[in-house]
């Protein structure tokens, strides 16, 4: 059985999906970020960094005690490892993946994320950081449409690479961008949206999270502001 500490965004919803993948037992343990419990005493040790997701392991490999894993990346890596699926074996494929997952960790996820906070989050609209982030926006879709001219998925076949970068596509009209004009990504982004493991997953966000908006509340909580400051 795994536990996994969660929360309805994108890097939650790569851990979801890659479990409805695979069909591993699992229960969602609700980590509100909007109420700040990523802050509590219980969650940071699971996570030190107070982000979810996070991942507690009661059948790990070894047969030993119960095994916690956090950030995102490492626990869609442990996860394919423990199933033997998502994550090639053989030096090459396993290289191309992890080379697309680690893109995504360290390119796609923040850049993104700079302009989820920058265009829809911030207290003051920022021209400069808007349009940086917007910009930098399309060129990672543009990194990712040319790969995909050459390739079904990221990596070859299906993989965690794609598991991770597929959820923050997602919100694509919100970061100022335009599918139809990265038809290769938008070949790929329609082919994984079908199927079933990925529509289950997000059928479980909905069922933790129905209020999907940011309210005045989660964003004091988010970024620190008061309710005088608040857009």
């Amino acid at each position: 059985m795994i536990d996994l500490y969660y929360w309805t965004t994108p890097n939650g919803h790569k851990i979801t999906i890659f479990l409805e993948e695979t069909g591993l037992a699992y229960r969602i343990k609700p980590v509100n970020i909007s109420k700040g419990e990523q802050f509590q005493p219980d969650f940071l040790r699971i996570s030190p960094n107070n982000r979810m997701p996070a991942i507690v392991d009661h059948e790990p490999a070894d047969g030993g005690a119960p095994l916690s894993v956090f950030e995102s990346g490492a626990i869609l890596v442990y996860l394919a490892e423990k199933c033997g699926r998502f994550l090639p074996a053989d030096p090459r494929g396993r290289a191309q993946t992890l080379q697309w997952l680690f893109w995504q960790m360290g390119g796609l996820g923040p850049m993104l994320g700079q302009n989820h906070h920058f265009v829809q989050y911030a207290p003051e609209k920022i021209p400069y950081a808007i349009d940086r982030y917007v910009k930098e926006t399309n060129r990672l879709y543009g990194v990712l449409n040319r790969r995909l001219a050459d390739s079904e998925f990221m990596a070859g076949e299906y993989s965690i690479a794609d598991m991770a970068s597929y959820p923050w596509i997602v919100p694509w009209e919100r970061q100022g961008q335009n599918l139809d004009d990265f038809p290769h990504l938008k070949r790929w982004f329609n082919a994984i949206a079908a199927r079933p493991a990925v529509i289950r997953a997000y059928a479980r966000a909905d069922e933790i999270n129905t209020q999907r908006a940011v309210t005045d509340e989660a964003r004091k909580v988010l970024f620190g502001q008061t309710a005088a400051t608040l857009p």
